[in-house]
């Protein structure tokens, strides 16, 4: 392979015309002779600067409303033609095609086009036909050809023109050539995706994924993994799209735990002030109140040893008394829709606390799609976005759920889903008081949620458990009514579950006998 290759004729076609005119008056300077089409080259006669319609290369105008333009011999025999091969400058001598040393090409705004709700006829109209076939002749043929398809790019390439007496290496090649193909692939993958939905393919033969790098993290789960954030494009509000205050760059942990956090608290958006406190990837508190503050004191108070270094997400606008009161414990992230000036000034003494504001909350019931890689594939699921209202309860005991019950089982119910199963949770007036995650048996969880509450009373002091007359949600069924009667040693009064069980009845009636209100929702949430 050739290792540097002079730069004197450009093909530029871009949607995005961030630095363009800069861009191509560098190129410009260096002799390189530029080849455009449509709005890219008026946007360059525009500036003054002088090209060549791809046009006069083909001998065929635009046509089709710019459908075709480039999909020419001219174009891609200029892009493909190998340099040191007999038969391919035969060929090109022949036919009157000059090479191509550069291609600059961003594609249709496809993704953003989807992103805002654009109609089918404009999504359409958004997918790139011949930028593609482009990029991927140029990248292919790296050997002799420079490709850029990112506007973050164009300084590389100066650069590398400066380095190299206007000159590309073949190592900046090859990285180009790998960041072209990435391009097409995820190009592709946006366009399969949104197809699939359109025409209701939920299960489509190939799946495709694909991301664009937001940042290079330290380390994984552990020190010795390695890691990275990619943006999907969704511009779904959250850590992806948040706004960062101050202190240090997010871990993978933390992003993977503020995540946790801030669809929880979404489920409250509307509902008043609600804040929810997460630790490794799980709600140790989570409440509502008159008033953000309120609401944090009553999250708090669930687990405050568990809440010491962990994730605060809050579903309204973060004020100075609310920021006052979580500086009195180490906390590593805190985010919600906006922070107040007084607020961002209280943190701005807590050099590691990270603030992030996003703006907006995510849409809980949204249709998204989870994956999770297993050995030798992935797995693909539609996000958990079931919810229920009190008209979906269905009354199984003798006794019916009070109003505040009702609440508070709705409440419950609404945390449970973001519970690692095998979940319990005991909810009180509209706040956590003890939670129980992720256990092999269910009735383990039940039992470590109630001595947690237990032991979060004894330290503030309180006489009696903070499950006295509680709420008890459970993700799943109960298996037997052991769970069910543990509830109802710790205090609990009402419960809410899916039903389902072969020992339903057993359920039930053990619910009977100890005077309790159960409901059942035919829904599950387990998360595994």
């Amino acid at each position: 392979m050739t290792n540097l290759v002079p730069l004197r004729r450009a093909l530029i076609s871009v949607s995005d015309k961030t630095g363009l005119i800069e861009f191509a008056r560098s190129l410009a300077a260096r002799g390189v002779e530029i080849l455009s089409t449509g709005g890219t080259a008026l946007t360059l006669r525009t500036a003054g600067l002088h090209v060549k319609d791809v046009a006069e290369v083909t001998g065929y105008p635009e046509m089709m409303d710019g459908r075709v333009k480039t999909l020419h011999p001219a174009v891609h025999g200029g892009l493909l033609a190998l340099r040191d091969d007999v038969e391919h400058q035969v060929a090109m001598a022949a036919h009157g095609i000059e090479p191509i040393d550069l291609l600059v090409v961003n594609l249709y705004p496809f993704e953003e086009t989807v992103a805002k709700g654009g109609t089918h006829a404009e999504c359409i109209e958004n997918i790139d036909i011949g930028g593609p076939a482009m990029i991927r002749a140029a990248a292919k043929n790296h050997a002799f050809v420079a490709t850029v398809v990112d506007v973050q790019d164009y300084a590389a390439l100066l650069a590398e023109l400066d380095k190299n007496d206007d000159r590309t290496s073949l190592g900046f090649r090859q990285r180009q050539a790998q960041i072209a193909y990435a391009r097409t692939a995820a190009y592709d993958a946006a366009v399969s995706t949104w197809m699939a939905a359109a025409i209701g393919e939920e299960t489509p033969r190939r799946r495709a994924f694909a991301g664009t790098l937001a940042q290079s993290l330290r380390y994984g789960e552990n020190p010795h993994q390695s890691a990275a954030f990619y943006l999907d494009g969704s511009n779904r509000p959250g850590v992806a799209t948040a706004k960062q205050w101050q202190g240090k760059e997010l871990s993978y942990n933390n992003i993977n735990d503020t995540d946790a956090a801030f669809e929880l608290v979404a489920e409250f958006a509307g509902k008043g002030p609600a804040v929810a406190i997460i630790k490794h990837a799980n709600p140790c508190g989570v409440a509502q109140g008159e008033t953000l503050l309120d609401a944090y004191k009553r999250a708090y108070d669930c687990d405050r040893t568990s809440a010491f270094g962990g994730i605060i997400a809050l579903n309204q606008t973060l004020d100075a008394a609310t920021a006052e009161e979580i500086c009195n414990i180490f906390t590593e992230v805190v985010i919600a829709p906006d922070a107040d000036p007084a607020a961002r000034a209280i943190f701005a003494a807590k050099k590691n606390l990270r603030l992030l504001t996003t703006g907006a909350l995510p849409d809980p019931k949204s249709a998204l799609l989870t994956f999770r890689q297993v050995s030798g594939g992935f797995l693909v699921q539609g996000k958990d976005n079931g919810a229920i209202s009190r008209h979906d309860l269905h009354v199984v005991t003798r006794r019916a759920p009070s109003e505040q019950e009702l609440n508070d089982l709705l409440f419950a119910w609404k945390v449970a889903k973001h519970v690692k199963s095998n979940a319990i949770i005991y909810v009180k007036d509209g706040a956590t008081v003890g939670v129980g995650a992720g256990q092999m048996s269910r009735v383990d969880s039940t039992r470590i949620a109630a001595r947690k509450a237990r032991d979060m009373a004894e330290a503030l002091g309180l006489a009696a458990p903070l499950t006295q007359g509680s709420v008890v949600a459970s993700d799943a069924f109960f298996p037997f009514a052991d769970g069910l009667i543990a509830a109802a040693e710790a205090g609990a009064t009402a419960l809410i579950q899916p039903g389902g069980s072969m020992r339903d009845a057993e359920v039930i009636a053990a619910a009977d006998a100890a005077g309790l209100a159960m409901v059942f929702t035919g829904m599950r949430h387990f998360r595994h």
